[in-house]
């Protein structure tokens, strides 16, 4: 009986896998793709950066894209305190951000084609290309005021007005006490440090949408990054000028 059941479904499965290969083969093959998106990874935080791509048809289901990412790159013992006084937060010993910008180039193969108003499209990516890394001082806000020791009281009081700084970091010789916070991270832009490195990128993609026009999807994988020269986010913790990471990419855009 078990025999006979399988030889039913062979049967039926059959026609309906026939059908549905046909209905892909007779589907309109894109010849150009652009996509933008956020991506989140490992290395970046709540928010790594953003990416745009733009595909081009080869042959079959392989594809040619160009691609460029930017992200911040930070270091895995990044620690955030925060003022007691005034609440405002900053990275115990950090003295720089690392921003790094990344085109590629890659190919990119459909396992798996979306019908015409349903179902998910898989994709098989891989990518290498150059890495710009920019340095950048990681400012913070301190506090200059002229304070005085009151020994009766034993603490300090300020006198005069208050006098803020923004000022390149350096745990050597700024009390944690008088850290307001963090500038932010375009203070530093203005006195970058550039670093050269290459990077590979290997993943897959899975987009979806009730058009073939409309691309929708998610891309998740792995990349590796090396640059020529230590890269000194927190100089008191371990540098490293290689880094991998984990990534997932959510991504819209338009097909034709």
């Amino acid at each position: 009986m078990r025999k006979y059941l399988l030889i039913l479904l062979a049967c039926i499965c059959f026609p309906c896998s026939w059908a549905f290969g046909q209905n892909v083969e007779e589907e309109e093959t894109y010849t150009r793709e652009f996509t933008y998106g956020i991506n989140f990874n490992s290395n970046g935080g709540l928010i790594g950066g953003l990416m745009i791509k733009s595909a081009y048809h080869l042959t079959n289901n392989w594809y040619q894209f160009w691609a460029i990412e930017g992200v911040e790159v930070k270091h895995p013992k990044e620690y955030r305190y925060q003022n007691v006084n005034t609440g405002a937060n900053f990275v115990f010993g950090k003295s720089n951000y690392f921003f790094v910008l990344r085109p590629e180039y890659g190919r990119e193969y459909t396992f798996f084609k979306k019908a015409a108003e349903s179902g998910v499209q898989v994709n098989g990516i891989a990518a290498i290309g150059p890495s710009i890394g920019i340095q950048a001082p990681y400012y913070i806000d301190y506090d200059r005021s002229r304070y005085v020791y009151n020994p009766q009281t034993r603490t300090y009081y300020r006198t005069g007005e208050m006098i803020v700084a923004s000022e390149p970091y350096d745990p050597a010789i700024h009390n944690d006490a008088l850290i307001l916070g963090s500038s932010g991270p375009f203070k530093g832009l203005g006195d970058p440090t550039f670093k050269v490195g290459a990077h590979v990128k290997a993943g897959v993609s899975f987009e979806y949408g009730r058009y073939m026009e409309s691309v929708t999807g998610i891309e998740v994988g792995m990349v590796y990054e090396a640059f020529t020269d230590k890269i000194p986010i927190i100089p008191v913790a371990e540098q490293s000028s290689h880094f991998t990471s984990v990534y997932l990419t959510l991504y819209y855009g338009r097909r034709r």
